[in-house]
């Protein structure tokens, strides 16, 4: 186990939505705050820092993250997809992304990224949820705002929608 140095930073190395990066941490720093505060990636939001609520949810090396339960220590060397990487390009929305918007699936945004990277996660291992399947991934994450009524909505039909354009591309 390697041992760190509680008084001094430590290099971290990750690759951040497909692009190597790299930054400095403490070893008592949580990945939410090493991907806002040293990496810019400020669209990982901390709600409860407690792993509740779901506002910080990241993927690393696969797996859906609390970043906040996190230390940037435990991944280094690890792939991490926040919210960013999401949108196929800077003035481009992903296909959830853009069925949130037709839905208003979102109010204060604040819970936003987290329940995307949950969905867009689970999405591409289940292509053909149901709407309970849809509710039950969402009951790990708190929305103050909308009622989760247009969430499951916007969920459904960019399901729908991925999956017509995988079957697009596997039939041409």
């Amino acid at each position: 186990m390697t041992r760190f140095k509680s008084d001094a930073r430590h290099p971290i190395h990750v690759s951040l939505n497909g692009e190597p990066v790299a930054g400095e941490a403490e070893p008592r720093t949580l990945l939410s705050d090493f991907l806002r505060h040293r990496l810019g990636a400020t669209g990982t939001h901390v709600g409860c820092e407690h792993g509740v609520c779901g506002a910080c949810t990241v993927v690393v090396d696969g797996m859906l993250t609390r970043s906040c339960l996190t230390l940037a220590a435990q991944v280094d060397g690890c792939e991490i997809r926040t919210v960013e990487g999401l949108a196929p390009a800077a003035d481009r929305l992903g296909v959830l992304q853009q069925a949130f918007r037709r839905h208003h699936a979102l109010q204060c945004g604040f819970c936003t990224a987290g329940i995307l990277m949950s969905l867009d996660h689970y999405l591409a291992r289940n292509p053909a949820p149901t709407e309970a399947e849809i509710r039950d991934l969402l009951s790990g994450h708190l929305c103050r705002c909308t009622g989760y009524t247009p969430i499951v909505q916007a969920a459904l039909e960019a399901a729908a929608q991925l999956a017509s354009s995988k079957k697009e591309t596997s039939d041409a």
